[in-house]
């Protein structure tokens, strides 16, 4: 009987081992794909979201996809080269900014931009279990669906993340996050 189950657990690790090799050459291979982020209109219109430094100077924010899978990618903000972690953080008002934060803990806002520039405030408005609902909000009232757009026109929901109770999910070069960014499959009722 030992050996029997030696023989299972040896041909398990085997097989493990090789299906984890396989899993690191396929991602080495794989060309990763860069979504855009939008606000999403209900005219059909997209709204533009970026990040936007203290002197003003706009940069992109978008998912990415590195590999075969499209319901999990991270939301970064591509400032100066850099990709910085966007989230949204623990909030002293009714809703909870998103926000990028870059490698000194200095915040760079998130904000959507219409097709007359004006910019939009995105925050997180609601929470469904550990889901935080995203949103641009134009003047208070009308709240626009966040959304990751691949290269041939797939759209994953940008939503909030909590993976822990309570209102400091981690803490990022000294700022409290309150949820982790991430674009997820939309729910198709």
């Amino acid at each position: 009987m030992k050996q029997y189950i030696l023989i299972c657990l040896s041909v398990s690790i085997c097989f493990n081992v090789g299906i984890s090799q396989k899993n690191t050459a396929e991602n080495e291979e794989f060309k990763e794909i860069i979504w855009h982020v939008k606000a999403f209109k209900p005219e059909m219109k997209y709204l533009k979201i970026k990040a936007i430094d203290k002197k003003g100077k706009m940069y992109d924010v978008k998912a990415i996809q590195n590999s075969e899978q499209t319901s999990f990618l991270d939301v970064k903000a591509f400032v100066k080269g850099k990709r910085l972690p966007v989230k949204m953080l623990v909030g002293e008002e009714k809703y909870h900014p998103v926000k990028a934060i870059d490698e000194d803990g200095n915040i760079i806002d998130i904000k959507a931009i219409t097709e007359g520039g004006i910019v939009l405030p995105v925050k997180g408005v609601s929470k469904s279990g550990n889901i935080v609902h995203i949103r641009a909000i134009d003047e208070g009232i009308n709240f626009y669906n966040v959304v990751a757009v691949s290269p041939d026109g797939t759209t994953n929901a940008v939503k909030g993340i909590k993976l822990k109770p309570g209102n400091v999910e981690t803490t990022i070069h000294g700022i409290d996050v309150f949820a982790h960014i991430k674009s997820i499959p939309q729910v198709r009722y």
